[in-house]
């Protein structure tokens, strides 16, 4: 029962209800508060807002059976094991001895300070935690442990012994010819590490053989393994999935005669979306102004109607919510649903019936939602189109359209675009300048090509499409007033934005502090920088400021797309929370069977999940990336390359290679010889004796020493030695002279 009186709900806070869920060891329900608390009907909600408030503060958690337990504080130092890097690069981790049924709270691990190596996924280190105001770590490395991961993956050499990939990787592992399981020299396995009981090389044991380290597919062979990405189906999900068949027409609404049209990339092979677009007559805006007003559109947005075939509760279910995302690599894609679903029937193919979740749009001639509509349909999508045959029409140029298609259908989509995209000046989102990296592969999986992705109009017109869409699915389910997942991306909290000032401050930018912080504020900033010719270095310190986006049934917003509310509705084939969204929706407007409403204490749970995986798929990618990328430029080495400056660390600088997408180190021991000093605050490594400066963001002219695909390393080294150097090496050479200390010498 607790220590607190059962009359006393009218005096109760926040503190008096932790200390109440701390004095049930085995944990409390929401109903056995309320009783044992005496708080009443009117209080509920009171007390659903405090216990989400102890939920976000890390103070209380949720096990598998829905109660309420005091929540596992993290100690001040504690054993990590590296699992992977987020998007800005920084190194991800969990607590080894993690005893809750929730997921680990989110640490990241600062580079290390007094190391030439940065851990690796896998590595265990013991580090220093710090708490940030959203919940999250950051961990300082005291030293890294000994003993390395528990299994290892690597190449089993011709010496018989284990190469491991990852990067870092500084010894090798011993194998007895007992323990090779016949593995050929050259070829990928994973080993488990044993006990250590002599001097010399740690002894392993292969425990897979994962075929040839160069063959096809063994780049994203390792990342799967490495990140541990479930991607075999059990025999029970396949049989569910192969048992699916078309679904019937009836109770759905007919939109085969629509020409809706799906636009992906050349190489897809899920079609999750289609789009159409009409003129439509605002009559409020047409009575509100002389010439008749702006025109205004209708727009239909119908997606693959994935809950008809995943059921809740079933095997595809809960190996789809496991998996939480679809992870594609250059060579294949690890899908988050069997291909007889997410190539079959759940994928918008032309010519084909198709059920779907259909959102009509109406918006006004300057972009507004003026009102909605949610429907579950059949459709027969029209065309299959490419990125690149709708810019050609866009572009007036003649394009042969698939099925006698008209370029009129596409032109009232880009009409609906425009419109569209005033409203999204107006809102001022954050107008970041980011590339994508594309690798060409042949039919035997060796990379002929790597580049760049394009930036076309095509690209913005469907992700302005799938915006709209996605707000038009949070009001709905708000108006309904049902707890759903929200795509949230926060402000930038306090401890990345009082860097970033004092980096652009260095700059002579400012970003006031006491003022509400708005996309906008930072769009100020990259408009300045672009006339101070340093847009690529304010571009790259405004996106590492950035909150990660995530999924919760919190309504945080979205700071970067400047939205009050967003979800995520438009890709329930390769995103779990989509599907989540679309049962939400059917439940909500009573749209027929298979809706499901999460309890909004679950969806904090599920949403910590999907956050995860989703950053696990992120970082698989970019590993893979890599490595394609090392093997493609193995054969230029010597070769100089232009590269931009994009990170610097006390071991060296990082240098994004120009229309690559790839990325090499230049190490120290490739640097003029002096004793460099990192400042942190404008990022930049700094000689102390000869005045070079290394500054983030700035161009750099490299040389490509070595590539090694199996780690997706490459190594660099400056082209040209700075004239400030030579100067500064000559002067310290007089006899009796000092050595003199140079201003910036930026090359």
């Amino acid at each position: 029962m607790g220590n607190l009186p059962r009359n006393s709900s009218t005096d109760l806070s926040k503190r008096d209800i932790l200390a109440y869920i701390r004095d049930h060891a085995d944990g409390v329900g929401k109903r056995e508060l309320s009783r044992d608390l005496a708080i009443g009907a009117k209080k509920r909600n009171w007390l659903k807002n405090q216990l989400t408030a102890l939920l976000n503060e890390g103070m209380i958690a949720l096990n598998r059976n829905g109660v309420y337990i005091a929540a596992q504080t993290l100690p001040r130092v504690a054993v990590l094991k590296v699992t992977g890097t987020d998007a800005g690069g920084d190194a991800l981790a969990v607590p080894i001895n993690w005893q809750e049924d929730r997921e680990p709270p989110l640490i990241f691990v600062n580079p290390a300070r007094t190391s030439r190596r940065s851990p690796g996924i896998g590595d265990r280190v013991l580090a220093r935690l710090t708490r940030a105001e959203n919940g999250a770590y950051r961990a300082d490395i005291i030293r890294q442990l000994e003993g390395g991961p528990q299994r290892i993956l690597g190449i089993f050499g011709e010496d018989g012994r284990i190469h491991p990939v990852a990067r870092g990787k500084r010894f090798d592992y011993e194998v007895a010819p007992k323990n090779t399981m016949s593995a050929d020299p050259g070829e990928l396995v994973i080993a488990e590490v044993l006990p250590k009981k002599r001097l010399g090389l740690t002894q392993s044991r292969v425990v897979e053989r994962l075929g040839k380290g160069e063959g096809p597919q063994a780049f994203s062979h390792i990342a799967v393994h490495m990140h541990e990405i479930p991607h075999q189906f059990s025999a029970d999900v396949l049989v569910e999935a192969e048992a699916c068949g078309r679904a019937p027409a009836s109770g759905r609404v007919d939109l085969r005669d629509i020409p809706l049209v799906t636009i992906d990339g050349a190489d897809a092979r899920d079609f999750d979306d289609a789009v159409f677009a009409e003129p439509w007559d605002d009559a409020e805006a047409k009575a509100g102004t002389e010439d008749g007003g702006l025109r205004g559109w209708h727009l239909i947005v119908a997606i693959a109607d994935v809950a008809w075939y995943v059921r809740p509760g079933s095997e595809l279910d809960r190996e789809a919510r496991e998996r939480g995302n679809s992870v594609y690599f250059p060579d294949r894609v690890i899908p988050m649903l069997p291909e007889a679903l997410s190539n079959g029937w759940c994928s918008l193919k032309p010519d084909e019936d198709r059920p779907c979740l259909a959102a009509h749009l109406w918006i006004n001639g300057a972009g507004e939602l003026q009102t909605f509509k949610f429907e579950r349909a059949i459709l027969r999508s029209h065309a299959r189109l490419t990125y690149e045959q709708v810019q050609q029409v866009r572009d007036s140029e003649k394009v042969a359209l698939p099925n006698g298609l008209s370029p009129e259908v596409i032109d009232a989509l880009f009409g609906a675009y425009d419109s569209l995209l005033s409203a999204r000046k107006s809102r001022h989102p954050l107008e970041l300048v980011t590339s994508e990296p594309v690798v060409t592969l042949d039919e035997s999986g060796v990379v002929t090509e790597m580049g760049e992705r394009p930036s076309l109009e095509s690209h913005q017109l469907i992700e302005e499409f799938m915006i709209a869409a996605n707000i038009a699915a949070a009001i709905a389910l708000e108006r309904a007033r049902r707890p759903f997942l929200y795509r949230a991306h926060e402000v930038p909290s306090p401890d990345k934005l009082d860097p970033f000032r004092d980096f652009v401050d260095s700059l002579g930018m400012s970003l006031p502090k006491g003022q509400i912080i708005r996309a906008q504020s930072f769009n100020k900033l990259l408009t300045q920088a672009k006339k101070d010719g340093i847009s690529r270095m304010v571009s790259d310190a405004v996106l590492r400021c950035q909150a990660q986006a995530r999924y919760t049934p919190e309504d945080l917003g979205h700071f970067g797309l400047a939205l009050r509310r967003y979800s995520h509705f438009t890709s329930p084939i390769r995103r779990y929370p989509d599907l989540m969204v679309h049962r939400a929706l059917i439940e909500a407007l009573s749209l027929g069977e298979n809706g499901q409403t999460e309890s909004f204490e679950d969806l904090l749970e599920i949403g910590a999940h999907l956050s995860r995986t989703e950053r696990r798929a992120g970082a698989a990618e970019r590993d893979t990336v890599s490595r394609f990328a090392s093997a493609y430029l193995s054969s230029r080495i010597g070769d100089q390359i232009s590269g931009v400056i994009n990170g610097v660390a006390k071991f060296g600088l990082f240098i994004t290679l120009e229309g690559l997408g790839a990325e090499g180190l230049v190490p120290m021991r490739e640097l003029p010889d002096d004793r460099y000093q990192v400042d942190e605050k404008r990022r930049r490594l700094m000689g102390r004796r000869n005045g070079l400066v290394f500054q983030s963001g700035e161009p750099l002219e490299v040389i490509l020493r070595e590539s090694n695909p199996l780690s997706g390393s490459l190594t660099l080294a400056l082209a040209n030695v700075p004239e400030q150097v030579k100067t500064a090496g000559t002067k310290g050479k007089r006899k009796g002279s000092k050595k003199r200390r140079h201003r910036s010498a930026r090359k």
